[in-house]
Formats: C-alpha cells, structure tokens, sequence
C-alpha cells in the first residue's frame, strides 16, 4: 500500500520529496521511500536521496528508514554497506514488501546492512517498529 493512500498518512504530518526515480516522505524520525517500478537504484540515487534527508533534517540527524517496496526494482547489493562507510544517521530501517520478489530482494539487501533491518510485510508493522527503538526516543 502507497504511503499516501495509508492510515498513516492521515496520522502523521509529513512533506513530499519527489524525484524521477521515485519519492520520499519525510516524518518526524522517519523517512518512507517508494521507489519506482523497474529502476536500478545505484550509488548515484543514493547520495541524491542522502543530500535531500540531510537537507531536510540537518547533518546531526538520526531517523529511521522504512523501504516500502510497492514496486519491485532492482539494487546494488553493497549499497548499505558504503553508505554506512561514509553516513551514520539512519539508525535502523525497515523494508516493506508486497511479493515474493521485493521479499526476496529486501533479505539480500539485509544481509549487506551494518544497522538494524526489519522485514515485514504490513507498513503499519515498520512505524511500530521503528518508533519502538530507543535510539529514536
């Protein structure tokens, strides 16, 4: 389910960032990201989205990331582990998925994580989650 069209959206206030590969909601400590069917998301997107949360919450920032996998697309598996080479302000992140194919991409991508990952598949399930963890409180 879109971000948009969730029980969530209503509940919390959020602002929308839209790119051509897709589109970030910024939370309070969270960002939602929906990415676009059929991208390759690279290194390149990665640091377009990082200067975009760094902009929007500032450089000492700590959030939670929810991938939420509408849309099956595919991705540089070591992504996460150069991006914590280089940034520490996502705390944990949480993927969401809709199919045996975003479940199976989101377990790969885990597997590269230096942070904390959760696998759900109820977009619900990854707020609580990720409003849970005491490095967010």
């Amino acid at each position: 389910m879109q971000f948009e069209n969730s029980s969530l959206s209503k509940k919390y206030t959020y602002s929308l960032k839209k790119f051509g590969f897709g589109k970030l909601f910024f939370l309070e400590k969270i960002i939602v990201a929906e990415m676009n069917y059929g991208i390759h998301f690279d290194w390149d997107k990665t640091e377009i989205i990082t200067n975009s949360i760094l902009q929007h919450y500032g450089k000492n920032c700590k959030v939670g990331y929810i991938s939420n996998r509408i849309n099956s697309y595919s991705f540089e598996p070591d992504i996460w582990s150069k991006f914590f080479e280089k940034y520490n302000f996502v705390v944990a992140s949480a993927s969401v998925y809709y199919s045996k194919m975003t479940l199976m991409n989101a377990t790969i991508e885990k597997q590269f994580s230096k942070r904390k990952i959760k696998i759900t598949s109820s977009l619900e399930d990854a707020f609580d989650w990720i409003l849970s963890l005491k490095e967010l409180s």
